[in-house]
């Protein structure tokens, strides 16, 4: 199969052990089956960008898919939690992330490649409302849909690397992709803020801080 990977440059030959420690699930080299998608993110306000395209071989590589059904939201935060900074805003939030880390642990270390959602910034901004009993465990996963973000395929190890082919870079004009980008964004906030959020607690469902009490 194909995976694409946004960026700036075209980029051949991938290096393991290079890139940002803090991204969502750690180091590693981001990608989407999603074309589209990938020449999106390859887009700033001020450069055009590149789909660059691979082919991957999966069947020797162990995959870690956090969106599987033996996987919840919560094991998705708890990753995002070990690997990027949140925005801590009450004692409820400090609880929450202990919680967490003591339920929802997933062990990454011994997987190739890891897939879950991506957690651009208005989907982190998200996941923090989670964490800070803003939001119900039924909102952060409807809020996770928002925008058709679809899923990111990361390459985890130098197992993966060596498993990826370059095909081709499809250039990606910033006059058209970044445009789609800020409205995906655009279109995620608006219908989230447009949400009941913040204006009503419903019994029905489950928030962060009941998860720490029930725990």
């Amino acid at each position: 199969m194909n995976i694409y990977h946004g960026s700036k440059d075209i980029i051949k030959q991938p290096e393991y052990g290079k890139g940002k420690p803090h991204n969502d699930y750690g180091l590693g080299f981001y990608c989407t089956e999603d074309i589209e998608m990938a020449k999106e993110w390859s887009c700033g306000e001020d450069h055009d960008g590149f789909a660059n395209a691979y082919e991957i071989d999966w069947s020797d590589l162990r995959v870690l898919n956090l969106n599987s059904p033996e996987y919840s939201i919560l094991h998705w935060l708890t990753v995002l939690l070990k690997n990027r900074q949140f925005r801590i805003t009450n004692p409820i939030a400090k609880d929450a992330r202990e919680y967490l880390f003591e339920n929802f642990v997933v062990e990454t270390d011994s997987y190739d490649v890891i897939i879950g959602y991506r957690a651009d910034d208005s989907y982190f901004s998200f996941a923090e409302d989670f964490l800070n009993n803003a939001i119900s465990v039924k909102k952060l996963s409807k809020a996770m849909m928002l925008g058709n973000l679809g899923e990111q395929v990361v390459l985890v190890s130098k197992k993966a690397f060596d498993s990826i082919k370059f095909i081709e870079a499809s250039e990606a004009k910033r006059s058209k992709y970044y445009v789609l980008k800020m409205k995906r964004d655009k279109a995620a906030r608006s219908e989230y803020l447009n949400s009941d959020r913040g204006y009503s607690y419903s019994q029905d469902e489950l928030y962060m801080l009941d998860t720490c009490m029930v725990g």
